[in-house]
C-alpha cells in the first residue's frame, strides 16, 4: 500500500487537519480525562497516549484513511480527534472520535461526524462505514442515529460486548465539503 496523505477538511467551524507532533499534549490530556475515556477502558498515560497518536498516525502512513486533529476555527482549540480507525482484523471501516469534555454538546461530534461520512462515501468510496459504541454509552448511540447510522448488530469486540451501527453510501446524504 501507498502511503496517504491526510487531507484538511472544513466545517463551518471546525479544521480537520492532519494530526502530528504538535497535539501530543493535548492527546494525552484528552485521554487522561476519566469522563471522555469512560466507555474506552478509562484513563490513559501519556506513554499510552502517545502509543496511540502514533497508531492513528500509522493509518495514514500504512495506506489507510485515520483520523484528523479537530480543531475549532475561532480559537485553534484542540477539540479532539475524528476520522477512521480499520486496522488488520478490525470488523469494518469504522468512523469514531473522542471531543475534550469542555466541547461536549456544541455540536462539533455532529459536524465532523458528517464531514468524515462525506469523504468516506464521495471521495473515498466506501460502500459501508460502521461504528462500535459501548452499549451504555447513550451520548455516543444519539451521535450515531442523529448521523443516520442503524444498529446492525451487537458484537464481541476486543474482550467487550459492543453495538455495531452502519450506515452505506445509499442512504447517506451528507454536506458538501471544503477539502484543502
Amino acid at each position: 500500500m501507498e502511503p496517504l496523505e491526510a487531507p484538511t477538511l472544513e466545517t463551518e467551524r471546525l479544521q480537520m487537519r492532519p494530526i502530528g507532533i504538535r497535539d501530543v499534549d493535548d492527546y494525552a490530556a484528552l485521554n487522561a480525562d476519566p469522563e471522555v475515556t469512560r466507555f474506552l477502558g478509562g484513563p490513559w498515560d501519556r506513554g499510552r497516549a502517545w502509543r496511540h497518536l502514533a497508531f492513528i498516525i500509522g493509518h495514514w502512513r500504512l495506506g489507510r484513511p485515520g483520523m484528523w486533529a479537530l480543531e475549532e476555527k475561532g480559537t485553534g482549540a484542540f477539540v479532539g480527534t475524528a476520522g477512521f480507525s480499520e486496522p488488520e482484523g478490525w470488523p469494518g471501516f469504522e468512523l469514531a472520535g473522542v471531543l475534550g469534555r469542555r466541547f461536549w454538546g456544541c455540536g462539533y461530534a455532529t459536524e465532523a461526524g458528517r464531514a468524515a461520512l462525506d469523504y468516506a462515501f464521495t471521495v473515498l468510496k466506501k460502500d459501508l462505514v460502521i461504528s462500535l459504541v459501548h452499549p451504555e454509552n447513550q451520548a455516543s448511540i444519539r451521535l450515531v442515529e442523529r448521523l443516520g447510522e442503524r444498529l446492525l448488530c451487537r458484537i464481541e469486540h476486543l474482550g467487550k460486548e459492543m453495538l455495531c451501527y452502519g450506515i452505506d453510501r445509499e442512504s447517506y446524504s451528507g454536506p458538501a465539503i471544503n477539502k484543502r
